[in-house]
């Protein structure tokens, strides 16, 4: 048995931006943070509408509060406070204070690398994203 006195690819400090998603893992965890919603403006999505047809996704929130649409429903999550979406159902996020809210999220399986390939596309024009979303098991409903 090996003992780690430093960096471990099972340990991560997601204070300082870093993500915990070991090799091998289906599970992810990042510490996230999310613009506020000025008063009276329509919400700044941090997703567009869509599902994982395999994988669950969750948020803590540590800080300020998050909305999440879950199916036909939108809950909202203050410090303290958790949400999971189970696969297969429709959701969506944003923050609908007006100041920065700071928060977990938990990804399963392929949620991640499809984050990662949206963040690395050139061009995000719905059809292309929509493939990419398939792609990764997820399905774009916007």
């Amino acid at each position: 048995m090996t003992q780690w006195q430093g960096r471990s690819d099972f340990l991560a400090s997601l204070t300082s931006g870093e993500l915990l998603f070991p090799r091998g893992a289906q599970l992810a965890i990042a510490e996230w943070e999310a613009p506020g919603t000025p008063p009276g403006e329509e919400p700044l999505w941090i997703a567009p509408l869509h599902l994982h047809h395999h994988d669950d996704e969750a948020w803590y929130v540590l800080h300020g509060t998050l909305s999440v649409r879950v199916g036909d429903e939108v809950v909202t999550a203050k410090q303290g406070e958790a949400v999971i979406v189970p696969h297969g159902t429709p959701h969506t996020f944003w923050n609908p204070s007006a100041e920065t809210t700071r928060y977990l999220i938990i990804m399963q399986g392929q949620v991640h690398p499809l984050i990662e390939a949206i963040h690395r596309l050139e061009q995000r024009d719905p059809e292309t994203l929509q493939q990419l979303f398939q792609q990764y098991g997820s399905e774009l409903l916007d």
